[in-house]
C-alpha cells in the first residue's frame, strides 16, 4: 500500500516493526504538501527542516529499542491556534501575523513526548470566530473533495490536511464545532472530548468556557491514539480536570449491544438538506443492529426552563471573546479581517454574561442528567452541505450561512460533552455527510467505541479525489 494511504495506526504498527522509517513517512508528507497545499491551502506554515530533523531522532530512538509508543516517528500538524516555541502562531491574522511564542503550549509538549514529529502550522477562520475558513489573513482553506467549497471551520486547515493525506492526524480546537464541522465536510474523524479533558494551556482562546481541544484523524482508531497522548490534568488550565485518563484503545473493539441510543429529533433533525437526511435514517437503520435500544428523547432544554439549549450560550461566547480582543480592536482595528472585526464588534453588544454563565453551568448538569437512562446520543454532525466558497465571501452575508453550518455542533459547547464526527455518506454533489456521536461527560470511552463499530460496518471510503491521485502505485 502506498505510505499516504494507511493510517496513522497502521503507520505505526510498521514504524515499530522496522518496515517503514519515520523519515520516509516525513519526506512523503512533505512532498505530499509541495504538490497539493497550493490547490487546498491548507498549511500557513511547514516547518520541514525541523521535521525532519525529529524524523531522524526517531528513528534512531526506534532503532535503539526506545520507542515511546505510537505517535512516535509519526507525521502530525497543528492548527496555527496552538503556541509553538520558536514556530510563530498567527491564529490566522495579520495581528499575529509575526508573533513567535518562547513556550509550546502544553498539548503541543505532550506531543513532542510522545515522539510525534510535526510537519508545521495549519491555516484556520481567523481567530477560530467563525465556520468557513475563509476569512483568513492566509486566504481561505479549500475543500479537498472540491476545491471550490469551504473545508468548513474554524479548524479547516487541519480537516483539509488530514483528508488529503498530507499529515497523519491533527489537532484543532472546537468552540462551536469547529473540530466536528470541518471533519465532517472533509470525510474525516473529529473528536470533541468533554471540557477540560484535553488542556487548552498555550491556546490562543475564543470563549475560555466553551473552547475544547480535540484529534482529528483518518480514523477512530487513531483519534484514540491522539487523544491518549493530550489527555489529563493540566495544573495550568483552570477548567482542566483531574479524572484519570482511561486506556481508549482498550475496548474499542468491544462489543456494543447493550448500548442505548437516544435520538434528540427536535432541534438537531429540524431543516436537514434531503441528502443528510436520507444518510441519518441509514445510518440509525445500521446502529440499530448494533445495541440494544434506540428511541426518540425529549429536546435536550427540556428540564432546563430555557426556551432553547442555546440561550445562554451567545452571551457567554460573545462576552468572553471581546474580551481576549478588547485591546487590540482598540489599538490595530486595521490589522483585523473585516468580517472578523465585524462580528467581535456585534458582539460587545451582547449583555448578560454572569446569569448566562449560570445557566451553562445549570445546563451541563440537566445535560448530565439527561444520561441516567441511555448511553449516547446520535444526530447528524451538519444540517447542511457546506456552501461554496463564493457563497461564503462577503461579510455580511457569511455569518448567516456559518451559523446554518454549525448550528449541530454549538449545542455540545454549550454542555461540554464528548463528540465525535465520523463519515457516514456523500452528498449527490460528492461532499461527505458526518454522523454525531455524544455521550456523558468523561464518556469518550463509550463515544469511540461506537463510533468504531459504525466506521468498521459502514466501511466508507474516505479517500478524496486528490488524495487517491497523488498515491504513488
Amino acid at each position: 500500500m502506498p505510505l499516504p494511504l494507511y493510517s496513522l495506526s497502521e503507520a505505526a504498527q510498521l514504524v515499530r516493526r522496522g518496515e517503514i522509517s519515520p523519515v520516509d513517512l516525513t519526506q512523503d508528507c512533505l512532498e505530499r504538501i509541495g504538490q497539493l497545499d497550493p490547490a487546498l491551502n491548507a498549511f500557513i506554515t511547514v516547518t520541514a527542516e525541523s521535521a525532519l530533523a525529529s524524523a531522524r531522532s526517531a528513528q534512531e530512538e526506534i532503532s535503539r529499542g526506545r520507542w515511546r509508543g505510537p505517535l512516535h516517528g509519526i507525521p502530525l500538524a497543528l492548527k496555527d491556534l496552538f503556541d509553538t516555541a520558536g514556530v510563530r502562531t498567527t491564529a490566522g491574522s495579520a495581528l499575529f501575523a509575526t508573533r513567535v511564542p518562547q513556550q509550546d503550549a502544553e498539548v503541543v509538549r505532550r506531543l513532542k513526548a510522545a515522539g510525534a514529529v510535526l510537519l508545521g502550522k495549519l491555516n484556520m477562520h481567523e481567530f477560530a470566530f467563525g465556520g468557513s475558513s475563509v476569512f483568513s489573513h492566509f486566504g481561505p482553506v479549500r475543500n479537498p473533495w472540491n476545491p471550490l467549497y469551504s473545508a468548513g471551520g474554524s479548524s479547516g486547515g487541519s480537516a483539509a490536511a488530514v483528508a488529503a493525506r498530507l499529515c497523519y492526524a491533527a489537532l484543532g480546537t472546537d468552540t462551536g464545532g469547529s473540530i466536528r464541522e470541518p471533519a465532517a465536510y472533509c470525510g474525516i474523524v473529529g473528536l470533541k472530548p468533554t471540557h477540560g479533558r484535553v488542556s487548552a494551556s498555550g491556546v490562543v482562546p475564543l470563549a475560555w468556557s466553551l473552547d475544547h481541544v480535540g484529534p482529528m484523524t483518518r480514523t477512530v482508531g487513531d483519534a484514540a491514539l491522539v487523544l491518549q497522548a493530550i489527555a489529563g490534568y493540566d495544573p495550568q488550565d483552570p477548567a482542566s480536570t483531574p479524572d484519570p485518563v482511561p486506556d481508549y484503545s482498550a475496548d474499542l473493539e468491544a462489543e456494543t449491544a447493550a448500548l442505548r441510543l437516544g435520538i434528540p429529533r427536535d432541534y438537531f433533525y429540524e431543516n436537514l438538506h434531503p441528502d443528510i437526511a436520507a444518510a441519518m435514517e441509514a445510518a440509525l437503520a445500521v446502529l440499530a443492529r448494533l445495541t440494544r435500544t434506540q428511541r426518540d428523547v425529549p429536546p435536550l432544554a427540556a428540564d432546563t426552563g430555557y426556551a432553547s439549549i442555546m440561550e445562554p450560550y451567545v452571551a457567554v461566547f460573545s462576552a468572553e471573546a471581546c474580551e481576549f480582543h478588547r485591546d487590540y480592536v482598540a489599538q490595530s482595528p486595521q490589522l483585523y479581517q473585516a468580517a472578523t472585526l465585524k462580528r467581535l464588534r456585534a458582539a460587545a453588544e451582547v449583555s448578560g454574561y454572569l446569569q448566562s454563565r449560570r445557566r451553562l453551568d445549570q445546563a451541563r448538569h440537566a445535560a448530565a442528567r439527561c444520561f441516567e437512562d441511555l448511553d449516547l446520543l446520535i444526530t447528524p454532525t451538519v444540517a447542511v452541505p457546506p456552501f461554496a466558497l463564493g457563497e461564503l465571501g462577503d461579510p455580511d452575508g457569511a455569518r448567516p450561512l456559518e451559523l446554518r453550518m454549525l448550528r449541530n455542533t454549538r449545542p455540545f459547547n454549550m454542555l461540554g460533552l464528548p463528540t465525535i464526527s465520523v463519515p457516514c455518506g456523500f452528498t449527490a454533489q460528492g461532499l461527505p455527510i458526518g454522523l454525531q456521536i455524544s455521550g456523558p461527560p468523561g464518556g469518550e470511552a463509550a463515544v469511540l467505541r461506537l463510533a468504531r463499530a459504525y466506521e468498521r460496518v459502514s466501511a466508507l471510503d474516505s479517500s478524496p479525489p486528490c488524495a487517491r491521485a497523488a498515491a504513488p502505485d
